[in-house]
């Protein structure tokens, strides 16, 4: 797997961007050295889906996410919190 850093993402970002759709590539991302995210391809079929289907699948996985959040975290306190 490529790892890229923010600085060359910041000025390759078509050509990185390229990379992904046309060669199917997942590319790391680093800060520092550290990898903090991936950039991978998406599947043309899943730009097929309705709407609905979207929502639904949002909804599924707010409820997944549910059962584990915290009681009485609200998710702009966790992001504050995150932040510090």
């Amino acid at each position: 797997m490529t790892k890229v850093g923010i600085r060359e993402l910041s000025e390759h970002t078509s050509k990185i961007a390229h990379r992904v759709r046309e060669n199917q590539e997942t590319i790391e991302l680093t800060f520092r050295g550290e990898v903090f995210a991936r950039i991978v391809p998406v599947n043309p079929k899943e730009w097929d889906v309705t709407f609905e289907e979207r929502w639904e699948r949002r909804r599924r996985l707010a409820e997944e996410a549910g059962k584990y959040w915290p009681a009485g975290l609200t998710a702009a306190d966790a992001i504050a919190e995150d932040r510090r």
